[in-house]
């Protein structure tokens, strides 16, 4: 039997473990319903008496009833998280990232996920290919909301070209679905130089606030390209005049429906103002930062928070020397950065350095694509005071290992002074530079 619907582990004390529940036991239904995923076993769970099937761990079979709150858990972790097999991705994108990767690392770096159910529990963007009209029947009868939806483009023809995926051409129809049923979708398109560009953009733009406010945002962020793209199509990188094109064209559209509705909608990614060489947005431009963790206004956000956190009072601290640690693209952002926290403690020296990207090629300049090994090569040897600091995007999600697996621990032995991650938090970075901070 599989294990996606097997307990795992059960709280302690919790009403599952009072109720006999153990780790092991494989819930078969619930008040007489098959269990399909996590958003079935919460829905049914959402109710004050509880009717489970249950096969233990001893190959018996029990029913147990419990009685409780209408929406309190009763303390059950499962060994899937979405006690149902998971769905990869079913495109072939001309832009995708996972198909430029160097051959050799871990297999789970090449997985692609495209889950809706994913974008629900996670935030993952994910194209609804693989999703059928059934399928977001079922999630928006459970009312299961965000979701984090890859437009890419609303010309049907383009997307099926742009995604290699004849299926792909119905994206409206599911986009109108869950806008109907007030679903709140956050989209994207991922901006590739002559094909989604241009009046094609405008299209996109002006289709997708149609359905605002279900759809809640929208974020245009630039083609990523590295140089392990071998036998695939001929791409542009975006650079400083066509990102500057793309800013203005995106801002006209912000302006336009921030007069109509209060709210801009529409946001480039932090990464065309690099590249254009342009200041960022005030924070108030993002609108509550909906789309942050897609890299729309998290420069902006993380600005404010130092002047915010360099505004409090401390109490003297020692002086040191200290060195923070990023890519290219964030270098004079965090030098400007470094300037005010150095004013503002007089007793502290930071260093910052730049790294460029020799593993995915030096158009990938984003820090959170920066191995440990092209850090360790280009500070090695370099005095880095007492503390070398870098963001905590740098690790993978699932461990505290860089994108070649190198450990901060290796890292700190190789280049001789301890190696610390700070979260993207202006707090956070000030607090450990000035020794404030404790790990939790």
């Amino acid at each position: 039997m599989k294990d996606e619907k097997r307990i795992q582990d059960v709280e302690f004390e919790s009403i599952a473990w009072e109720a006999g529940l153990e780790p092991g036991d494989y819930i078969l239904s619930m008040n007489g319903k098959s269990i399909k995923d996590i958003f079935d076993y919460q829905f049914l769970m959402d109710s004050s008496k509880v009717r489970l099937r249950v096969k233990k761990q001893n190959g018996h079979f029990e029913r147990i009833k419990i009685i409780k709150d209408k929406y309190e858990d009763i303390g059950l972790v499962f060994h899937d998280e979405l006690m149902g097999n998971e769905k990869s991705c079913t495109n072939k994108c001309i832009f995708c990232f996972i198909d430029q990767l160097p051959s050799g690392m871990r297999t789970s770096v090449y997985y692609k996920d495209d889950d809706a159910r994913l974008s629900m529990l996670h935030g993952n963007y994910v194209t609804l290919t693989n999703t059928t009209m059934s399928e977001l029947k079922r999630l928006a009868k459970r009312n299961i909301s965000p979701i984090n939806i890859s437009v890419h483009t609303v010309n049907p023809q383009l997307r099926i070209k742009m995604m290699t995926n004849r299926f792909a051409g119905d994206i409206m129809e599911k986009i109108a679905f869950l806008s109907k049923k007030n679903i709140t979708m956050n989209c994207q398109v991922v901006l590739v130089r002559g094909y989604n560009d241009g009046g094609e953009l405008e299209k996109t733009i002006r289709t997708l606030y149609e359905y605002h406010p279900a759809v809640n945002s929208l974020s245009i962020v630039p083609v990523g390209l590295t140089k392990h793209r071998k036998n695939l199509c001929e791409l542009t990188p975006y650079d400083r005049e066509t990102s500057t094109e793309a800013i203005d064209l995106i801002d006209r559209y912000h302006k336009e429906f921030r007069e109509k509705s209060g709210k801009g909608f529409v946001y480039a990614a932090d990464e065309f103002y690099i590249m254009a060489k342009r200041n960022m947005p005030s924070p108030e431009y993002y609108d509550g930062y909906p789309q942050i963790e897609n890299g729309v206004g998290l420069v902006a956000s993380f600005i404010d928070e130092v002047e915010k956190a360099l505004l409090e009072e401390y109490e003297e601290i020692r002086g040191r020397t200290v060195s923070i640690v990023t890519g290219t693209a964030a270098f004079w952002v965090m030098k400007d950065i470094a300037s005010r926290i150095e004013k503002k403690f007089k007793g502290i020296k930071i260093n910052v350095f730049s790294v460029e990207n020799r593993f995915f090629g030096e158009s990938v300049t984003v820090a959170g694509l920066l191995t440990g090994s092209d850090i360790i090569n280009a500070l090695v040897g370099k005095d880095l005071g007492e503390e070398l600091f870098f963001p905590t995007v740098m690790l993978k999600a699932d461990e505290d290992v860089f994108l070649d697996n190198i450990t901060p621990e290796y890292m700190a032995d190789v280049l001789g002074t301890k190696v610390t991650q700070v979260y993207v938090s202006g707090t956070d970075l000030i607090d450990k530079i000035i020794g404030e901070a404790t790990d939790e």
